[in-house]
């Protein structure tokens, strides 16, 4: 397996695209997931998730009970920011919520009932996956709104042995579960699809069956856990 295809392959397992399991509220085969009994994707939806910080991030940090801790910060490439009192803290993956309450804990070690407010003052990067039967394969940065046909322009554009008709698009959805729909990108008349920070296009060779070999192969290669890419490196949610 080539460096770059397996950096792929470890970018697609932080989105969630991992069928760690088989069960589950509110998962399991949908219309739109035939035939795929070993791998669960929830019903699709376009509500927003909550959002999740993602390195490169920028954050302003409040705490009302100690304005001396004040601080602008931007989360760096392996997720964490450092903060007085306490130094490095993972931001990547959580919410604004979820930060707020880890940074609270932490500085009650230090402070009697310290509050903390998180702001998200500018997103970084926003990126998509695109793989399989394009020129290009690889993680792109969103130059803004885009839709599927123009990261698959991005890659580079369809390999003549691609199966434009049955693209796979994976997202996390609300709940942080994994959702998967085929989108028709075969001709002119293509309803336009509006991609999201850390989409998933896979354009299978044959038909979609190759997307449950595809995402075997990735489960049965790596450990089943949240994890993102970041600089060729793996960083596990703890």
């Amino acid at each position: 397996m080539s460096m770059d295809r397996r950096h792929l392959l470890i970018a697609l397992a932080s989105t969630g695209a991992l069928a760690g399991c088989s069960g589950g509220a509110g998962l399991g085969r949908s219309a739109q997931t035939p035939g795929f009994p070993d791998i669960a994707f929830a019903d699709w939806s376009d509500a927003e998730p909550e959002y999740l910080i993602y390195p490169g991030d920028e954050l302003d940090i409040q705490t009302p009970t100690a304005p001396e801790l004040n601080r602008a910060v931007r989360v760096g490439p392996d997720g964490r920011i450092s903060m007085p009192l306490i130094g490095q803290v993972m931001a990547a993956d959580r919410s604004l919520p979820e930060l707020e309450a880890s940074l609270a804990t932490a500085y009650a070690r230090q402070l009697r009932h310290p509050m903390v407010e998180v702001t998200l003052t500018q997103a970084g990067p926003l990126k998509v996956w695109v793989d399989g039967e394009v020129r290009t394969p690889g993680v792109y940065d969103m130059p803004g709104d885009i839709e599927a046909w123009q990261a698959i322009i991005m890659a580079g554009g369809f390999l003549p042995t691609g199966r434009r008709s049955q693209v796979a698009l994976v997202r996390r959805g609300p709940g942080n579960v994994r959702m998967m729909r085929v989108v028709d990108l075969s001709g002119p008349r293509t309803t336009a699809v509006a991609l999201r920070r850390s989409d998933i296009l896979y354009v299978p060779r044959t038909t979609l069956a190759e997307l449950a070999v595809f995402f075997s192969q990735i489960r049965d290669s790596l450990p089943v856990s949240f994890s993102y890419s970041i600089n060729d490196s793996v960083y596990t949610r703890f």
